[in-house]
């Protein structure tokens, strides 16, 4: 889902201030406190150039996986959890690719 927020402001970079959550109850202000009218076709088809940051964030493997593979690598020489850690975190990199 489009964060409307994000959008409007990608879209009308003269907005400074937004009121409300929902496209029905957004208000989009100026500097000089007039109302902003939204293009809302171009809101809604909006995309997000950071998305896959953002999906790919939520998907890493946790820094304590991390650890954990690189400690038992390093230490004990053993590459099972490392070579997991790897192909786990290189599958989240493919599927969320940069645009």
């Amino acid at each position: 889902m489009t964060d409307l927020h994000k959008a409007i402001r990608a879209i009308h970079n003269n907005t400074v201030t937004i009121n409300g959550d929902a496209k029905e109850d957004i208000v989009a202000l100026d500097s000089s406190g007039n109302t902003v009218t939204i293009n809302w076709s171009s809101v809604e088809s909006w995309s997000d150039p950071d998305e896959y940051k953002i999906k790919r964030l939520a998907e890493y493997p946790s820094l304590q996986e991390f650890a954990e593979a690189y400690c038992e690598k390093e230490i004990g020489g053993s590459s099972t959890k490392w070579d997991a850690y790897k192909t786990a975190y290189n599958k989240v990199r493919t599927d969320n690719h940069k645009e």
